[in-house]
């Protein structure tokens, strides 16, 4: 009997294009998803059931050009098949819709308020993410839920937390390869960002530092105790008391 397989007839991702040719408006619209690809990296370091994409194409139709966020979030999928990587994720070969999916507003739209949205909730992601840092009047960052088929926006809160992910989501100033301005980063359940590797350093520097001050003070009080033990120890001896017969 022959068994027939829908799938083998789809292309898959060797075979389909692994760029937009788009090029990115300019270098947040890399940065920031890099930075919280590489803070995952540093949090899941033994997980290798996520993977997450960088203005990589994701393909849901295969008579459709693909979608390219500016990063993405998948779970319960390979972190990696082997050292040649992911070229493009496939849902027809990886069986997993992106739970999150990140937008980096730049001075000119890209429909991230509105057809990306709209194909984002029609493509069953979960989380979505719209970060526009040249925002005055209203919110830097929107996270919005897809419920009952719509993106509804949650609490205005930073961070926000993301339970199916296990992560909150939030904007801070702090320092990444060297620049220092505000990022987007993830935190823990009790609201505390995971650092960067250069913030890392210098928060052991810091702990060195005050390690260093605390064993310093204590040496000056210790040898402030022993002048004054002196001290009064020659005042004892010129009363004709000898301090060493003291108990």
């Amino acid at each position: 009997m022959l068994n027939y397989d829908p799938l083998a007839c789809l292309p898959s991702s060797e075979e389909l294009p692994d760029s937009d040719d788009t090029p990115v408006d300019n270098e947040l619209q890399d940065l920031i998803p890099g930075l919280l690809k590489a803070l995952l990296a540093m949090a899941w370091p033994e997980r290798m059931d996520w993977f997450f994409g960088v203005d990589m194409g994701i393909y849901y139709d295969p008579d459709l050009p693909a979608i390219v966020p500016d990063g993405f979030l998948s779970l319960g999928v390979e972190r990696f098949y082997d050292e040649n990587l992911r070229l493009s994720y496939v849902l027809w070969e990886e069986r997993r819709v992106p739970i999150l999916a990140l937008e980096v507003v730049s001075q000119k739209y890209r429909g991230e308020y509105s057809t990306k949205k709209a194909e984002y909730a029609k493509l069953g992601i979960l989380y979505y993410v719209i970060y526009n840092p040249n925002r005055r009047r209203k919110p830097r960052l929107e996270i919005y839920k897809l419920i009952n088929g719509g993106y509804t926006a949650l609490e205005d809160s930073n961070p926000v937390w993301l339970p199916e992910i296990g992560l909150g989501i939030g904007m801070e100033r702090g320092t990444y390869l060297g620049i220092p301005r505000q990022w987007l980063y993830w935190y823990n359940q009790q609201g505390e960002k995971l650092l960067t590797p250069e913030e890392k350093e210098k928060l052991a520097e810091q702990k060195t530092q005050q390690a260093e001050q605390k064993a310093q003070q204590a040496e000056q009080k210790a040898q402030q105790a022993e002048r004054r033990a002196e001290l009064l120890a020659e005042q004892l001896r010129s009363l004709g008391v000898d301090p060493d017969s003291l108990t």
